[in-house]
């Protein structure tokens, strides 16, 4: 028997991509392999796919790092999951694919009454959000709250959880349609980064400067979001979209006492991160929290899918479903 696989051949752009057939993968311990509902598009995949990731997976493999669906079989030593357990799971590669093995630590259960498609958009983008906001930016009730990238996967999801916390958000993003999709999902006040220059359309929107930036983006957009905090902001790097490293002048950190965070999961504490990830399942479990998703592509549209999420046009989550 096979399964079908999305594979990199050689890195490139995602039209490198093509389906092949492979032998369905097999456990071995500590792992069971999951028949794959849908999978999340991420920026990640598509450096990964171009040899420019920080890691580098030598092709041909299989792309897609976050998923969902239901166990099919286990490997040995795999002691409180069962055939039939809905889980959600990441990796670093291996979710474009009509079944995938993982490590069984590495799997959350799906709660009842959530489907595989928002399970699938709920993982990745929603727990970096969630995590920069709890405990990095460690933002509350009143605060007003810069959203860089709110168009996409970790913006709109920290739009929404950020009006989950109770703060104000001011959506930044780089078009009409993703600043509507924010502006449904809580953000008051709403910046088109095309329209004129940031710097003073953040002066005007944020007179007396906002708590806490996220940026997922970097480029040019940092360093005017960075002058729109107030004194002791903080500010939280998450990761460069737009291809460029910020470089951000120091005498900005000094003069309003500036905080400058890096966000890695394994840098939360863990009594914090059990309490996050718990107050975020809660969140989903009751419907308070739901992703958007912006578009639903089949297996062998796979490249399509990954080049809108390349080029910044993507709303939400993308996924790829293999039943599509």
């Amino acid at each position: 028997m096979t399964v079908r696989a999305v594979v990199c051949p050689e890195y490139g752009t995602p039209d490198v991509l093509r389906i092949e057939q492979r032998p369905v993968p097999v456990p071995g311990a500590g792992q069971v392999r999951v028949r794959v509902r849908a999978a999340a598009v991420n920026f990640p995949d598509v450096l990964l796919i171009g040899g420019k990731y920080q890691i580098a997976v030598p092709p041909p493999f299989v792309p897609g790092s976050e998923f969902a669906g239901e166990i099919v079989e286990l490997g040995p030593g795999c002691a409180g999951r069962s055939v039939g357990d809905r889980v959600t799971g990441t990796g670093l590669y291996g979710a474009f694919a009509d079944q995938i093995v993982s490590p069984a630590e590495n799997l959350t259960p799906v709660p009842d009454g959530v489907d595989d498609h928002t399970a699938a958009a709920f993982g990745v983008a929603y727990r970096t959000a969630y995590h920069c906001l709890r405990s990095v930016a460690r933002i509350g009730p009143g605060d007003i709250v810069i959203v860089l990238g709110a168009g996409g996967g970790v913006g709109l999801a920290a739009v929404q959880l950020a009006v989950a916390l109770g703060a104000e958000v001011v959506a930044v993003a780089s078009s009409a349609a993703k600043l509507a999709t924010a502006h449904s999902y809580g953000a008051t006040r709403l910046i088109d980064h095309r329209d004129g220059t940031l710097r003073e359309q953040l002066r005007t929107a944020v007179p007396d400067g906002a708590a806490a930036v996220l940026d997922p983006v970097g480029g040019d957009l940092s360093e005017p979001a960075l002058r729109s905090l107030g004194r002791g902001g903080r500010f939280v790097t998450i990761g460069y979209a737009s291809g460029t490293v910020p470089r951000i002048p120091l005498n900005l950190v000094l003069v309003k006492g500036l905080h400058i965070l890096g966000f890695q999961f394994q840098d939360i504490e863990p009594a914090e991160f059990a309490r996050n990830e718990q107050e975020l399942t809660d969140l989903l479990a009751s419907g308070r929290i739901s992703p958007h998703i912006g578009a639903v592509f089949p297996l062998e549209q796979a490249a399509v899918a990954l080049g809108e999420v390349a080029a910044g046009r993507a709303v939400g989550k993308i996924l790829l479903d293999p039943a599509a």
